[in-house]
């Protein structure tokens, strides 16, 4: 009874969200624009919505810090706050701002919690060495090069995102202010390297070792990995919403293209085409992959958007099974502790994989190794080879 209010309850709230997105609640103000009514309904439908899919009881400090992260992202994304702190430091001020500040934090929080993992898995090479090329990653391609990018273009660019996780980079009118090897880098990135990489090496070359949102899970995250929801609801529900995201995001990018190269003179396809930049850029970009997707993690685990939402990861997801990468499973060793699926982020039920000696490759595997590297007797092994065993 309980699970089918709580099913209840999400579907309920996904059509209402949808629906006073589309009628502009969210922007609602009172008092003579001072009190933001529609923030506060924002957050109350969000917390509902997210508190449905808690399957185990918590302590209170987790969901005081999911709170916390909460508000610091609404007030990043709909107050002056990071402005106001911004235009009072010299030198920067003429070009810094919130989100040089958020980047600053952003990219501290992987430094620091990807340091202390460095120190606390140091005699597991493959965990050391993808955690310092998310480091990296994130210091180099994420931080440095795109401030690079923002005082040579005045406009910031990612080179460790591509689309469809970065979909406006393949929106024209962003893209095409870049010159023209970047513009290759994109297009050239996202099509070509990634789904060939996905298929040797699967979607954990980029999902574990390269993105910052996986950066974020798996270095601040790391604490609340376990968290995942591992009920039969939630994977149903997985199936669906990232599959989903994938199918929204490549229609929109094909609405934006037809509408751009038709020289926006069809009413209709260009009101089609700004109404899915305004939602996709406010639901994804804002509330699922930020609020949600990092809010969450003390009472939802880490990877709540890389495996429910995000759509290059679906993309990868569906190249790796039929690529080499794959779990092996060595037979008649596992001891059913269950510490394997205990601590998949993604909420994938590796020990019955184990218990019947069948090794496997699953989508929404990122790739990240906590499985092999927490089991006590070495029953599993990430594996890019093709074997005479079946794999599933």
């Amino acid at each position: 009874m309980l699970n089918t209010l709580k099913k209840v309850i999400r579907i309920v709230i996904i059509q209402l969200y949808i629906a006073l997105f589309f009628l502009d609640v969210f922007k609602l103000t009172i008092l003579s624009g001072t009190v933001p009514i529609g923030i506060l309904i924002n957050i109350f439908l969000i917390y509902t919505g997210m508190l449905s899919f808690i399957d185990r009881k918590l302590k209170p400090i987790n969901y005081i810090i999911s709170g916390l992260i909460i508000i610091f992202y609404f007030v990043l994304y709909y107050s002056y706050f990071f402005d106001i702190i911004a235009s009072y430091i010299d030198p920067l001020k003429q070009w810094l701002d919130k989100w040089f500040i958020y980047g600053f934090i952003y990219t501290n929080l992987i430094l620091v919690f990807g340091i202390k993992l460095i120190i606390k898995r140091r005699h597991d090479k493959y965990q050391v060495i993808r955690t310092i090329v998310l480091i990296f990653v994130q210091l180099i391609l994420a931080a440095f090069l795109s401030n690079f990018m923002r005082l040579m273009f005045k406009q910031e660019y990612f080179f460790s995102y591509f689309w469809p996780l970065k979909i406006e980079y393949f929106y024209p009118e962003t893209i095409l202010k870049f010159p023209y090897p970047i513009i290759l880098y994109s297009f050239i990135g996202s099509l070509i390297l990634l789904p060939i990489l996905a298929l040797i090496l699967g979607k954990r070359f980029y999902c574990s070792w390269i993105c910052g949102c996986g950066g974020l899970a798996e270095t601040f995250g790391d604490k609340w990995r376990h968290l995942s929801n591992k009920s039969t609801s939630a994977w149903q529900f997985e199936k669906v919403s990232i599959h989903f995201s994938l199918a929204f995001a490549i229609f929109g990018t094909i609405v934006i293209l037809v509408n751009y190269n038709t020289g926006s003179s069809n009413d209709i396809l260009n009101y089609f085409a700004v109404r899915f930049k305004d939602f996709y850029g406010f639901i994804f970009s804002i509330i699922l992959s930020g609020i949600i997707g990092v809010g969450f993690y003390p009472t939802l685990g880490s990877r709540i958007w890389c495996r429910f939402f995000c759509p290059l990861a679906a993309m990868l997801g569906l190249i790796q099974k039929l690529g080499r990468f794959h779990i092996r499973v060595k037979k008649d060793m596992c001891i059913s502790c269950g510490k394997c699926s205990t601590y998949c982020e993604m909420g994938i039920d590796v020990r019955a994989y184990a218990q019947d000696n069948k090794s496997f490759t699953r989508a929404s595997c990122v790739g990240c190794g906590i499985c092999a590297h927490i089991c006590p007797r070495g029953v599993l092994r990430l594996e890019n080879k093709r074997t005479k065993e079946t794999i599933i």
